[in-house]
This record gives structure tokens, C-alpha cells and sequence, in this order.
């Protein structure tokens, strides 16, 4: 199944590049451009886009707004939503993943990375551009007091939240289950369980809640939760 694209940028040749790059991709088919959030939202629906690559700073509706429409809590039929995004706005970039986004990028990332990028999120796993992956969640995990972490890790076994722990320290699928002994499904199929329990869509949003729970600090220590099972 191919995966129907709309592209969202308020400058005309940030779109235009990006529909050079990707209307050529085998499986990924660009179904429109977008302006602004308004028609961002509009045309996503109309068009039958199966994931949106999403600025943030635009005219009448920004990307924050729009992704929270397309991709956030409560929304029935919810589209994946990539933001992409520069160093100096990605306080923006953390509410875009509180409201839905599946992850983001650089603009300034490479061609593949892009692709890949579109890829990973497509087969339903999030993405953080690596290199600022740090500098985000450790200035902005603090922006609101931790929630008491029994609201929301409570619902998750011990060997749960141990993996949760992981993936919010940036492990892989493969990294993981080498750390804990575990076959690579069994680390999936845990993942799985744990999105499913706190009612979230990707794992960008389980770091977010690794974070905003305490389970890991914005200094990479762990706080509580690290159990053995």
C-alpha cells in the first residue's frame, strides 16, 4: 500500500523541493501542498493523505494547531504527522509531539534520511532526528512539574516499564532486547503493550511520558521504576 503524502510549508520552494525529492519514491505517492494549517487540514482529509510532512511556523493555522486536528488525543481517524523543523523553534517541536505528531526532523536533513524518516513512520514506529534528540528532551521535560508517575506507570508490568526506560534513553528494538536478554519480537511485542496501556500512537510519545512521569530525568539518570522481572 503506498503511502499518500501532503506537504505543509508556508514557503513555496521548501515544498517544491520536497515534492522533487519524494514523487519519485517508489510506495510514496505526494497527494497535494499545503500553505498553511488550514488547508493543511482540509486537504489531508479530502485527499485521503496517509501522512503529513509538517512545518511549524505558517499563516492563519501553525503546524502545532493543525497537528493536534490531524493527529491528536481524541481525534477519531487520526493521519501521521512528521514535523520538520530548525534548532531554534524546537520548543515547538516538543508540543507538536504532546499533540499528536508520530516525530520530527531537521530541514537541513539529508535527501535518504528524509525518505527513511517517511518510512519508519509509515510501518507505525517514531522517529527523532538523532542529533538533537538530547537537546530537546532535556530542555523541555522540565517545562511542566512531573506528573505523579502511578497515574500512568502504574499501568505498566515491571519488565514494561524497564523497557519503556530503554526506549527513552534512545534504544533500538535490537538494542534492547540484547540489553535485557530478550528475543527482538518479545522487545515488540512489549512496545506494543505499552503504547496500547497509555494510550499513545508512537514511541516519540512514550519518551515524552518516560520523561514527564520522572521515570528518566532530563539528565539521563532514572528516578525510580528501573525494576528487574
Amino acid at each position: 500500500m503506498s503511502i499518500r503524502l501532503l506537504i505543509v510549508d508556508d514557503q513555496a520552494v521548501f515544498r517544491r523541493g520536497f515534492r522533487a525529492l519524494l514523487q519519485g519514491e517508489p510506495g510514496i505517492e505526494v497527494v497535494g501542498e499545503a500553505e498553511d494549517g488550514v488547508q493543511a487540514v482540509r486537504l489531508a482529509r479530502e485527499r485521503g493523505a496517509t501522512l503529513v510532512l509538517m512545518d511549524i511556523r505558517m499563516p492563519r493555522m501553525d503546524g502545532l494547531e493543525a497537528t493536534r486536528l490531524l493527529a491528536g488525543p481524541g481525534v477519531e481517524d487520526p493521519i501521521d504527522v512528521l514535523v520538520l523543523t530548525t534548532f531554534d523553534i524546537d520548543a515547538y517541536v516538543f508540543g507538536a509531539l504532546q499533540n499528536g505528531a508520530a516525530g520530527f526532523l531537521l530541514k537541513d536533513a539529508e535527501p535518504d534520511v528524509v525518505v527513511d524518516a517517511i518510512r519508519t513512520i509509515a510501518r507505525g514506529h517514531g522517529l527523532i532526528a538523532p542529533e538533537v534528540t538530547r537537546n530537546l528532551i532535556t530542555r523541555f521535560a522540565a517545562v511542566a512539574p512531573p506528573s505523579d508517575p502511578r497515574t500512568a506507570l502504574d499501568a505498566l508490568s515491571a519488565r514494561e516499564q524497564e523497557v519503556l526506560l530503554l526506549v527513552a534513553q534512545g534504544g533500538t528494538n535490537a538494542q534492547i532486547a540484547a540489553a535485557l536478554h530478550l528475543e527482538e519480537a518479545t522487545v515488540k511485542s512489549h512496545v506494543s503493550r505499552i503504547l496500547a496501556r497509555l494510550g499513545l500512537r508512537s514511541r516519540v510519545q512514550a519518551v515524552i511520558v518516560a520523561y514527564e512521569t520522572g521515570l528518566v530525568t532530563p539528565a539521563g539518570n532514572v528516578r525510580y521504576g528501573s525494576h528487574r522481572a
